[in-house]
């Protein structure tokens, strides 16, 4: 079985592509900058991976909309591995992550006000909490990621 997945934020902004062809596909590529935990010599510590996900169609076009630098995301999928000779005629080997599912992983609240699908609303009023704990969400307001 070859699953991953991640938690992270993105270490830049997603750089999306689109195919050749009669159906452009859209083939976004980010860094997702994961903490690692560690203990050495009795001292915490933390540090971070850096890993290379691909994301292809739906979830393509997804990041090109809503993810930036700094959105925390949980991306699933697989690792696939691959090798090309450069122009120096080395072989470089890579791996990355074929995202097949992604998440944002905190509000935007959370993300200081600027994260996730802010640019997607635009300028309509935030959500409020209800007494029962659910949010209300504005009439007008059509252009969710989730939906």
């Amino acid at each position: 079985m070859n699953k991953v997945i991640l938690m992270g934020r993105l270490t830049r902004d997603p750089e999306v592509r689109y195919s050749q062809g009669e159906s452009p596909m859209a083939v976004a590529r980010y860094t997702i900058a994961v903490d690692r935990r560690f203990n050495r010599n009795n001292q915490d510590g933390q540090t971070a991976d850096f890993i290379s996900c691909v994301a292809f169609g739906r979830n393509g076009e997804f990041a090109e909309k809503y993810l930036h630098k700094g959105t925390k995301i949980v991306a699933e999928g697989r690792i696939q591995t691959g090798s090309y000779t450069n122009k120096d005629g080395v072989k470089v080997y890579t791996t990355e992550v074929v995202v097949e599912n992604q998440e944002f992983a905190e509000s935007k609240n959370a993300q200081g006000g600027e994260g996730g699908y802010a640019q997607a609303r635009g300028s309509q009023p935030a959500p409020v909490a209800a007494d029962d704990g659910f949010m209300n969400i504005p009439d007008g307001i059509e252009d969710l990621p989730f939906s």
